[in-house]
């Protein structure tokens, strides 16, 4: 059984937060099973519940909880929101830089191409192909460029059946929404502009057609060619 944890420096509400975490490893918890309500974490833990409201709180904040008036507090999916919070503070304070977000993005959807490759459904190798061409078709209008952009990264690490990569890849959307009108913005010329649409087609298509190896290939050439020198520096405005 594990306790929460006491000691010099430890508040009220950080045990608090410990003991409700506690209950949910202990008893075997999983995604949108219901907890028990404050009043019964206060009586335990001989605290009040304005302790434990601020205890909820903050796993609520973090994502590791659901609340909601009317209704008791359930365990919470994993998020991807907090991780980019995280994220964007850290670029914006110029404690790592976007190119250096960039190069873990490249690490982890490399072997997101690869994976989508062997286990994409049916229907996701349609959706992927769909966004390739959504991308296409999106001409010069930076919104549509950069949500289809945004959604099919989303889409490959989904079908890589890793729910983690999935997490992080979506804590990325912020930073794309910068990164990628500014890359786009360097393709000046249509012959430009149709090699990289000729790339996400062709890295669409690896995927769909199961080629595991040229997947994982044409995701590295894709962010050969889309950050050498052309993402910006600094904090992501």
């Amino acid at each position: 059984m594990s306790h929460a944890p006491t000691g010099e420096g430890v508040s009220l509400v950080q045990q608090a937060v410990q003991a409700v975490r506690d209950h949910i490893r202990d008893n075997d918890l999983k995604v949108g099973d219901t907890l028990p309500g404050e009043g019964h974490f206060a009586e335990k833990l001989g605290v009040s519940r304005a302790v434990m409201r601020e205890a909820f709180g903050a796993l609520a904040a973090l994502r590791h909880i659901e609340v909601a008036n009317g209704r008791r507090a359930r365990v919470g999916a994993i998020d991807g929101s907090v991780m980019a919070a995280s994220l964007d503070h850290a670029v914006a304070t110029a404690q790592v830089s976007i190119n250096e977000v960039w190069d873990v993005r490249r690490t982890l959807e490399v072997r997101t191409a690869e994976l989508a490759a062997l286990h994409r459904t049916d229907e996701e190798a349609a959706r992927i192909m769909a966004l390739a061409e959504t991308l296409a078709e999106a001409g010069d209008d930076m919104d549509k460029v950069t949500a289809a952009d945004v959604a099919l990264h989303e889409a490959i690490a989904e079908a890589s059946r890793n729910p983690l990569f999935l997490d992080i890849v979506r804590s990325f959307a912020t930073l794309m929404r910068v990164a990628v009108p500014a890359a786009w913005r360097t393709r000046t010329t249509d012959v430009q502009r149709h090699t990289v649409i000729a790339r996400h087609r062709a890295l669409a298509r690896a995927i769909a057609d199961g080629d595991s190896e040229s997947a994982r290939a044409l995701m590295n050439d894709h962010f050969d060619r889309a950050v050498e020198g052309r993402l910006p520096q600094g904090p992501a405005q």
